[in-house]
C-alpha cells in the first residue's frame, strides 16, 4: 500500500481539565487519576459532576470585552489556537496569511449563554435578548474568531459530526494541504459539555455515569462496571503544515499526520453498530490511506467513553482488526472526561505527545474488562514502548466514525 501523503504537526495547543499546555496535560494523563468532581454549575441536576477546565481565566487571557463576547467553547478554542501558533513559531504575515486555513470540529450549538436568551424570550422579553446571542453561540464562530485574532485568511470553517468532529477536522485539514489549497491549517476541536441543558439532556438519555457520590471513580473506559461517561470540556489545536512549507521555514516536526478514515454506521441515530462494523471500516480506511497495515501500529488511543455499548463495540472492532491481539491501548477520557466534539482533537494531540515520549499513559479506573473482549489496556502507570505509528479513534452520534494514523517525526 502507498501512502497518499502526510501533513507535518509543528505545533500543539491544549486547554483541558488537565491543564493549559502540553507538558501539564501530559503529567495529568500520565498520573492516571480521573479529574471528575462535583460541579456547582450543575447543582440540582440528576448528574451534577464533570471534568472542568481549571486555572483558566478568560478575562486574563482576552480582556473583559472579548471574554464577555465569547462563549466558553470559543474561549478554549481561541486560547488553544494562540498556544499552538506560539509553539510552532509560525509567522503569520501579509504574504503567508492567505494560505493559512482554520478548521475546527464542534459537536453542537453552544448552550452556555444561548440558554439564557431562550429564558428571556420565554418570559416574553424579546427586547432583552442579546444581539450577540447568535454570533456568540453558533459553532462556526470559533473558527471565525481564531481567524480574526490571528489574521489567518485562508479557508475557514467548522465540521460537525458529534464526538468525531475534532478528528474529522484534522482529516479535512490534511486534505486542504494535500490538495494544495493551504500551506498551513490550524486544526482541532473545541467544546464544553458543562452547560446545564447539555447535562440534563445527556442524563435523560442515560448516557452519563450516575456515580455522583464518587465522581473520581465514575468514568471507567472498558471496565466491566462502566455505566456512562462524564462530561468534560476543552480544546486542542494542531498546527498542520505541508512538508514543503515546514521544511522551507525550518519548522520543528513534532509528528506526522499520515492517514485518515471516515465512515457511517448507517444504522441508528445514537447507538453504535453492536459489532463496531463502522468503526472497523474507518480504521481500515485510515490504515490504507497511511500505506500501512494493522501490524505496523504500535499504540491506540481509543475513543473509550465508558458507555456500556460504545466501549463493547469498539473493543470488538479492535480485536477483529488486530487479529485478537491489538497493540497497547489507552483511553484518556478516563482522566479528562468527554469533551464531545473536541475529544478527537485532544486525543490526537495526546497521541503526538505519546509518540514523542515513546510512552503510553494509563487508563483510569480500570479493574476488570468484559470477559472475552480483553484489550491490552495500559493501567496504573505509563508504559514505555517503542513505536513509530499510532492510531486514534473517534465515534459519535449519527453513526459517525473517524480514525487517524499518526507517525513519529
Amino acid at each position: 500500500m502507498e501512502a497518499r501523503g502526510h501533513a507535518v504537526v509543528t505545533g500543539i495547543g491544549l486547554v483541558t481539565p488537565g491543564g493549559c499546555d502540553p507538558e501539564v496535560n501530559w503529567k495529568a494523563v500520565a498520573a492516571g487519576r480521573s479529574l471528575a468532581a462535583t460541579d456547582p454549575a450543575l447543582a440540582g441536576l440528576p448528574v451534577d459532576m464533570s471534568c472542568a477546565v481549571r486555572d483558566f481565566d478568560p478575562v486574563v487571557e482576552f480582556g473583559t470585552r472579548l471574554a464577555r463576547r465569547l462563549d466558553p467553547f470559543a474561549h478554549f478554542g481561541l486560547a488553544a489556537a494562540r498556544r499552538a501558533v506560539e509553539d510552532a513559531r509560525l509567522p503569520l504575515t501579509e504574504a503567508t496569511a492567505p494560505r493559512v486555513g482554520v478548521v475546527f470540529g464542534v459537536g453542537g450549538n453552544s448552550l452556555h449563554t444561548y440558554a439564557r436568551e431562550f429564558d428571556r424570550l420565554g418570559a416574553a422579553r424579546p427586547a432583552a435578548v442579546s444581539p450577540l446571542a447568535v454570533p456568540r453561540s453558533v459553532p462556526n464562530m470559533v473558527a471565525g474568531e481564531v481567524a480574526c485574532d490571528l489574521g489567518a485568511q485562508g479557508p475557514n470553517f467548522v465540521v460537525s459530526s458529534a464526538c468525531a468532529s475534532g478528528a474529522h477536522a484534522l482529516a479535512v485539514a490534511r486534505d486542504l494541504l494535500l490538495g494544495g489549497a493551504c500551506d498551513v491549517v490550524l486544526a482541532g476541536g473545541s467544546e464544553s459539555g458543562r452547560a446545564p441543558m447539555t447535562a440534563a439532556c445527556f442524563a435523560r438519555m442515560r448516557a452519563l455515569s450516575t456515580r455522583t457520590r464518587a465522581p473520581e471513580l465514575a468514568c471507567r473506559p472498558f471496565d466491566s462496571g462502566r455505566d456512562g461517561f462524564v462530561l468534560g470540556e476543552g480544546a486542542a489545536v494542531l498546527v498542520l503544515e505541508s512538508p514543503r512549507f515546514a521544511g522551507a521555514r525550518g519548522a520543528q516536526r513534532r509528528a506526522l499526520l499520515l492517514g485518515a478514515g471516515s465512515s457511517a454506521d448507517a444504522r441508528h441515530p445514537t447507538s453504535p453498530h453492536p459489532e463496531g462494523a463502522g468503526a472497523e471500516l474507518a480504521v481500515r480506511q485510515a490504515l490504507a490511506d497511511a500505506g500501512c497495515s494493522p501490524r505496523d501500529i504500535g499504540h491506540i488511543n481509543a475513543h473509550g467513553t465508558s458507555t456500556p455499548t460504545g466501549d463493547a463495540a469498539e473493543a470488538r472492532a479492535l480485536l477483529r482488526l488486530f487479529g485478537g491481539a491489538p497493540p497497547p491501548v489507552t483511553a484518556t477520557k478516563g482522566v479528562l472526561g468527554h469533551a464531545l466534539g473536541a475529544s478527537g482533537a485532544i486525543e490526537a494531540a495526546l497521541t503526538v505527545l505519546a509518540l514523542e515520549r515513546q510512552e503510553i499513559p494509563p487508563t483510569a479506573n480500570l479493574t476488570d474488562q468484559d470477559p472475552g473482549h480483553e484489550l491490552d489496556l495500559v493501567t496504573s502507570h505509563p508504559r514505555e514502548c517503542a513505536f513509530g505509528l499510532a492510531l486514534s479513534t473517534s465515534f459519535g452520534f449519527g453513526g459517525q466514525n473517524a480514525a487517524l494514523v499518526l507517525a513519529a517525526a
